[in-house]
């Protein structure tokens, strides 16, 4: 049960990240093509919203790893 509970656990992790980063991304281009003047601070804020929101799979590989390994 251990090993379902650590797949469920990393498929809704990157489920959700990748939705998350698909929204960002979008948006991103969108405004991008509204106000181009504001491209480079849209794109800096754009990878930091990426990177936080890559940070959520890992979490959930730490803890299938710890429900795996428990």
């Amino acid at each position: 049960m251990n090993y379902i509970a650590a797949a469920i656990a990393i498929f809704g992790a990157a489920v959700g990240a990748a939705y998350g980063n698909g929204k960002v991304i979008s948006k991103t281009i969108e405004s991008m093509t509204r106000q181009p003047e504001m491209a480079g601070q849209l794109r800096t804020t754009m990878f930091i919203g990426v990177a936080l929101i890559e940070a959520v799979p890992i979490l959930g590989v730490v803890i299938a790893l710890l429900l795996v390994f428990k």
